[in-house]
């Protein structure tokens, strides 16, 4: 891919593509370099919230963020993509281990030769859920909806972690 990609020229079916050429590339190259096969994932685009992707590991199931993708169409192909497969093949080598733990940094490190971060950097401020403003003595605390819902509905109680009071809805 250029780096003068330009953002919107791309629809959703074309990116979904890339990202598959790249999951196959990223598997040839790891099978090459390891002198073995592995068994090629599920593959779906249905990945929500701020997350750009995960790894289900007992399902062999890759799944991706559609519109973080589309908002980071060049760096999520060549960055959040191998992130995700080194975490199968991790597994699939090693078994269960820590997600981000040594054998995947050597994966990424070694194998796709990338830099093992853990997290991206992406702007989530479209794919970010709404959000309540609790308060405690000290500050404002913003919980997701989720959690909201808990507190309405299920009469759950979230204290501060810094001055321990109860978190009451700030209208």
């Amino acid at each position: 891919m250029s780096d003068d990609l330009h953002q919107a020229s791309l629809t959703p079916k074309m990116l979904e593509t890339l990202v598959l050429d790249k999951i196959t590339a990223c598997y040839q190259q790891a099978e090459q370099r390891l002198d073995r096969t592995f068994s090629r994932p599920i593959i779906n685009f249905n990945q929500r919230g701020k997350a750009a992707g995960s790894a289900r590991l007992q399902s062999n199931e890759l799944r991706f963020n559609p519109i973080l993708l589309q908002e980071n169409q060049q760096h999520f192909i060549m960055h959040t993509v191998p992130h995700e497969v080194a975490h199968l093949l991790t597994y699939q080598l090693y078994g269960r281990t820590k997600p981000h733990g040594k054998e995947w940094q050597q994966i990424m490190n070694q194998i796709f030769e990338l830099t093992a971060n853990t997290t991206h950097s992406y702007d989530v401020s479209s794919v970010k859920g709404k959000t309540f403003t609790y308060i405690c003595q000290c500050t404002e605390h913003q919980l997701t909806i989720r959690r909201h819902n808990k507190i309405v509905r299920d009469n759950i109680k979230y204290t501060c972690r810094f001055c321990k009071q109860s978190l009451i809805v700030k209208y």
